[in-house]
């Protein structure tokens, strides 16, 4: 038989990635992680928790009757899917009671408008406000406005998020939402309306955070759906005054305190028990929609990996910990307080990865670990491929949203990207919802987190180093 240069090259690929994939794993367990790998992609599980959650609990903004029923329910799934250990952590806040919100262009051609109050916001008491409306492109313009060029007038951002596979257009708009109240408050508007963060063309606004200042008004703050800040955009197109009224009955009780908790569970590690793999998605949502995408997904694919791992003949050598976050809607509560809970033991965490973003399959991972660690992530890397997840050998990743908190404090971390071109289609609406889930996709991050945390708590690799 001849024997060519480019055969033999393949000859010697093959065997030095059989070499890199011997190196951290036996062939006992990798015979477990193809078969985990294989379970999570044949299996409905994920998808059971995630309707479950939706049906059975729905929206559960933090300090609700349904972040109430949320955290019983997680408690008791952990307990039905056969975790170790269960428990929960109060994590503290104030109520905000959404209410409702009235907003229409008076002059100078009268139309109603879809709007929602952003998250937090005050209300504008029982008449309403009605006012001039001054235009801004971009959250920078509106900050380059002159103290007192706003007074009695109602401030307006129409930028547009732009619409990207990695979500990365969030970045730019979500901005005007979380400060363009305060902004606009210090020019001296008393009322702010912004272009939904989002890049849909329905006729649905997007809620989320805003925050004020210290010291400055607090000013009612909605945003309008894609189609109505089109229209507003085109009335100011006609070169005439636009008169707006808004009321918004929204009520900010800094007084009242709520309640939520962080849910947390475990399988206990065999040989390492004390070394943690942490797992987490947000339990919280907005209240609005049934929080199927945000975070419903990240909740059920932690949840059925870790549950498929637990029906091993044994317990992987680390302790895999799921952490269901309270209140990161609000500010990352949950994950503030995890860390203040868990000060001292922190440097027991071997490595985190959370979901919160994104709808469609995972297509690339990346690590955030000592460099000695980095051919353990190149190993994993080889059983990730048949599931279409590409390396980033970059070595910068980050925990997501809660695990970013976590991370940030020397949690070695890992980051996966999935598609998130529609994501933010749906992100805060009424739209968040269980027909949005796709059981395929998510079989495929589930495969992906099985895999990760089994080998993770399974291989001898120190990730801090």
């Amino acid at each position: 038989m001849k024997i060519t240069l480019k055969s033999a090259l393949l000859c010697i690929a093959a065997l030095l990635t059989f070499t890199v994939q011997a190196k951290y794993l036996n062939e006992t367990e990798q015979q477990h992680i193809n078969d985990l790998k294989q379970t999570a992609l044949q299996s409905d599980l994920a998808y059971q928790i995630e309707e479950s959650l939706t049906t059975e609990v729905g929206a559960r903004m933090i300090g609700t009757e349904g972040d109430k029923r949320a955290i019983a329910w997680a408690v008791d799934k952990m307990n039905t899917l056969g975790f170790d250990k269960v428990w929960t952590e109060e994590v503290g806040h104030y109520q905000w009671i959404r209410g409702d919100v009235e907003a229409k262009v008076l002059a100078p051609f009268p139309q109603p408008i879809k709007a929602i109050a952003l998250g937090e916001s005050v209300g504008t008491g029982e008449k309403g406000i009605q006012a001039e409306v001054v235009h801004f492109n971009t959250l920078a313009d509106l900050q380059a406005a002159e103290i007192g060029s706003l007074t009695n007038k109602i401030a307006f951002v129409s930028y547009r998020m732009k619409r990207f596979k990695t979500g990365k257009g969030y970045g730019k708009a979500v901005g005007a939402r979380v400060k363009g109240a305060a902004v606009a408050a210090e020019k001296g508007a008393i009322g702010f309306i912004m272009r939904s963060v989002g890049t849909d063309n329905n006729r649905t606004p997007h809620t989320g955070i805003t925050r004020y200042k210290n010291g400055v008004t607090r000013i009612p703050a909605v945003a309008l759906a894609n189609p109505d800040a089109d229209l507003l955009v085109n009335q100011f197109k006609r070169e005439k005054k636009v008169e707006f009224y808004l009321k918004v009955t929204a009520m900010r009780n800094e007084v009242v305190a709520v309640r939520g908790a962080n849910v947390i569970g475990e399988i206990t590690g065999s040989e390492f028990p004390e070394q943690i793999v942490a797992l987490g998605a947000h339990l919280d949502s907005w209240d609005v929609g049934t929080g199927a995408i945000d975070d419903g997904l990240g909740v059920s694919m932690v949840m059925a990996a870790t549950a498929h791992i637990a029906k091993l003949p044994e317990r992987p050598k680390r302790t895999i910990r799921v952490i269901l976050f309270a209140g990161e809607e609000v500010g990352l509560l949950g994950a503030k307080q995890y860390i203040i809970d868990h000060k001292d033991n922190l440097k027991n965490h071997s490595i985190a990865a959370e979901w919160d973003f994104g709808l469609g399959k995972i297509y690339s991972m990346q690590s955030g670990v000592g460099e000695k660690a980095v051919p353990a992530i190149a190993e994993l890397a080889t059983y990730l491929e048949s599931l279409g997840v590409a390396y980033n050998k970059g070595n910068k990743g980050r925990g997501q949203s809660d695990m970013g908190a976590v991370t940030d404090k020397g949690v070695p971390a890992m980051n996966f990207s999935p598609d998130g071109t529609t994501y933010f289609d749906i992100h805060h609406t009424e739209n968040d919802t269980l027909d949005k889930v796709d059981a395929k996709d998510l079989q495929q991050n589930t495969a992906v987190y099985t895999v990760f945390a089994y080998f993770a708590a399974q291989v001898g690799v120190d990730f801090r180093k």
